[in-house]
């Protein structure tokens, strides 16, 4: 070989390990984060627009979305955890009940910010009162509620009972503005242990004893139970919601609502964007207090937060991306552009800027922020207690048990205390 042709293999040797080296360094800086997200409307594709925004700031990082249905995260996700192949984040209501897989992200960032701004709602991720880690940010505060189907009773000639109206009112006015315009359905409620928590609540059911701990079953519970069931049975509440599914699955009646043919749905502040793009012109809706009884008028509070996990190989950006989320101008973003009530101190101290809201979301939105005040203690406590989740799966089984008939209400209270001291005595 010529000295000439030598060089010319040498250079070319060179310039190959030069681009190793420079794909090797890629490699090594380039990190990927997986977050597992479901929509109430555009929740996450607003979080694509602020990955976007972090990501160009952060060379190297890709953050992938994995865009899922809500059943999704409360059957898989929890299941994918304990497998170890979770994602690095993800947008979850279960708030405490996740806690043993949370990333605790106190060493990446700065705690007495995260405590002024997320203080009040901090307890909610933790596994206790012990427990004094930051593992999630609430997204979006949530409450409980009633939407009614304004047109309807205009339509009928009903009026809308007042704020204190109880829910026996209630029940008799959707009932006869449904016969009086033909549709379908008079109520509907969510299929869900956390949405009937507030009614029981509000008819005075304590779900705590006078030691904090608890015991679900009282007889105001029973009573509202029995009530419950009674207006499935008679048709006040529409079956196919409680009645068609079975164990712990969730199901909604937005389709219902949204198509006209319900006159009083039962759900909460994160089906409004929904309502808002669905409904649009069609008919008028609106939120209205939650009905009253001896223990008030409460919804439940709640909501989605973001937490990392600890399964995670990139601990320290998943911090910082958080700590990205939680900036003002960030969170106050993703409050405007998805139409939620601020769980962030900071933005919450002064009014959003709601992107895009019609005039009956603006409406609904400030009719739930509204409700905030009101919330009975009880329903707080039980928001933020780390055995709420199966608290609320004994309540949605043994619930509809009593409504499809396989036992009767007595029985089906019996099982939920017997439940509970089981669910309880695992725990330990």
């Amino acid at each position: 070989m010529t000295k000439k042709n030598l060089l010319k293999k040498g250079a070319a040797l060179a310039s190959l390990a030069l681009g190793l080296a420079s794909f090797s360094a890629a490699s090594a800086t380039a990190q990927e984060l997986r977050f597992m997200c479901s929509s109430d409307g555009n929740e996450c594709a607003t979080f694509r627009e602020l990955f976007d925004k972090f990501e160009a700031a952060n060379d190297g990082v890709s953050i992938v979305i994995e865009d899922v249905p809500y059943k999704s995260i409360l059957e898989n996700l929890p299941i994918q955890l304990a497998a170890g192949t979770g994602p690095d984040l993800a947008k979850v209501t279960d708030l405490g009940g996740l806690n043993q897989y949370y990333l605790d992200i106190t060493p990446h960032v700065d705690a007495a910010t995260w405590e002024t701004n997320f203080g009040s709602t901090q307890p909610w991720f933790r596994g206790g009162d012990d427990d004094n880690g930051i593992y999630g940010m609430l997204t979006q505060l949530t409450v409980t509620g009633p939407f009614i189907n304004k047109t309807l009773f205009d339509q009928a000639g009903v009026a809308v009972p007042g704020a204190d109206a109880d829910w026996d009112t209630w029940a008799a006015a959707a009932n006869e503005v449904a016969k009086a315009t033909g549709v379908t359905f008079p109520m509907a409620m969510d299929r869900s242990g956390h949405r009937i928590a507030g009614p029981a609540i509000s008819y005075g059911a304590k779900l705590f004893a006078d030691d904090g701990s608890p015991i679900l079953v009282d007889d105001a519970f029973t009573a509202y139970v029995e009530k419950f069931v009674g207006w499935h049975k008679d048709g006040t509440m529409a079956p196919e919601v409680w009645g068609a599914s079975g164990g712990t699955s969730y199901q909604d009646a937005k389709a219902e609502f949204i198509n006209g043919d319900l006159v009083y749905y039962f759900s909460g502040s994160w089906q409004i964007q929904k309502m808002a793009e669905s409904i649009g012109d069609d008919f008028d809706w609106q939120v209205v207090g939650s009905p009253c009884g001896a223990g008030g008028c409460s919804g439940m509070p709640g909501g989605a937060g973001v937490v990392g996990f600890e399964q995670t190989e990139h601990p320290e950006l998943v911090g910082k991306l958080m700590d990205f989320l939680a900036q003002g101008d960030n969170y106050n973003y993703l409050t405007a552009k998805t139409l939620n009530i601020p769980a962030h101190a900071g933005v919450a101290a002064n009014p959003v800027d709601y992107i895009d809201a019609s005039e009956d979301a603006a409406a609904a939105l400030n009719a739930f922020a509204a409700q905030v005040a009101g919330l009975s203690p009880i329903a707080l406590k039980y928001q933020g207690f780390k055995h709420n989740r199966a608290m609320f799966n004994i309540t949605l089984q043994r619930v509809s048990q009593a409504i499809v008939g396989e036992l009767s209400v007595e029985d089906a209270m019996a099982r939920a205390k017997t439940d509970l001291a089981e669910a309880l005595a695992a725990s330990q």
